[in-house]
């Protein structure tokens, strides 16, 4: 095989990998969260503020 074939098939099997790992992570993120359609960033995002904590200012 010629390098640069080596060269491509590597940065592809590459792309494969990253995308295999990467959905088998959100699946354990939303089997743990309990909620496989929403993150907790999509879930609060545009709703009304949390109220602000007491503690010190920084």
């Amino acid at each position: 095989m010629d390098n640069s074939i080596l060269i491509i098939a590597l940065a592809i099997a590459t792309l494969v990998i990253i995308a295999v790992v990467a959905s088998v992570m959100r699946g354990r993120v939303a089997k743990a969260k309990g909620d496989p359609d929403r993150s907790s960033f999509t879930k609060h995002h545009g709703e009304t503020p949390r109220y602000n904590k007491p503690g010190p200012d920084h």
